[in-house]
């Protein structure tokens, strides 16, 4: 029998208010390309916490204190004065041990903000089996929020978006009644067999590859690790929630 439970895919956070939400809904925030996968990459190789926050001014409050690593970006460039940038292989070293991270990014960290009010988990390929795991048995109605690129429709979050609303259909536990969920479900189901070569001409893989980092998309579609934690935001904060 199938469960009252509804699946909702906002393809853009500024779509957001759109939506009909309650204290019973859980909110996946997913900025693939890279925010998501580098906060997952973050609490797998051992980062405390993750502050994310709204603007460069807030993050500069945080530079030179002691235990904390301070990374920013905007329009996919690292900022000049931070510590780190948006990239998930600056975070794959022993450095970050037991450290808080604050985060700015062009585009997930302002979507982890738009859901603040609500129950709120991020999600990417490095986690995407946890998330699974963790929706199916929450009881909950979902929403998952793509972050999209300032304010506009993107092609990688749509396909991840289809990528975990179709394992969460397949159970059988899920309604739709979205047409931006069945969208993404037909992305998924046309890219499923090569991310990579479907994104060729979208339009972040293009902004990626000009700026010679074209090596974080090929990690954030494809990593080589799994992880069981999911980024969990708690009085502002993103820990680690395991499954």
């Amino acid at each position: 029998m199938l469960e009252n439970r509804n699946i909702n895919v906002c393809l853009v956070s500024d779509l957001f208010e759109n939506y009909p939400l309650s204290e019973n809904t859980i909110v996946v925030v997913v900025d693939l390309l890279r925010a998501t996968t580098v906060i997952s990459t973050a609490f797998n190789f051992g980062i405390k916490e993750i502050i994310p926050v709204s603007s460069l001014e807030i993050a500069k409050t945080y530079l030179n204190k002691k235990d904390y690593i301070v990374a920013a970006e905007r329009n996919a460039m690292p900022i000049e004065g931070f510590d780190y940038g948006n990239s998930p292989f600056q975070y794959m070293n022993n450095e970050i041990l037991d450290k808080t991270l604050v985060l700015t990014t062009t585009n997930g960290t302002k979507a982890i903000s738009i859901a603040s009010e609500y129950e709120v988990i991020t999600s990417c390929f490095i986690n995407i089996d946890a998330v699974e795991d963790l929706l199916l048995n929450s009881k909950k109605d979902v929403l998952i929020l793509c972050s999209g690129w300032k304010g506009v429709f993107n092609l990688e979050d749509t396909i991840f978006s289809g990528c975990l609303a179709n394992k969460l259909i397949s159970s059988q536990k899920f309604n739709v009644n979205c047409d931006s969920t069945l969208a993404a479900l037909n992305l998924y189901n046309l890219a499923k067999h090569d991310y990579f070569s479907f994104l060729s001409n979208s339009a972040h893989r293009k902004r990626l590859k000009s700026l010679n980092i074209e090596k974080d998309t090929v990690f954030c579609l494809t990593p080589d690790f799994k992880s069981n934690i999911i980024p969990t935001l708690e009085n502002g904060k993103l820990v680690a929630r395991k499954i």
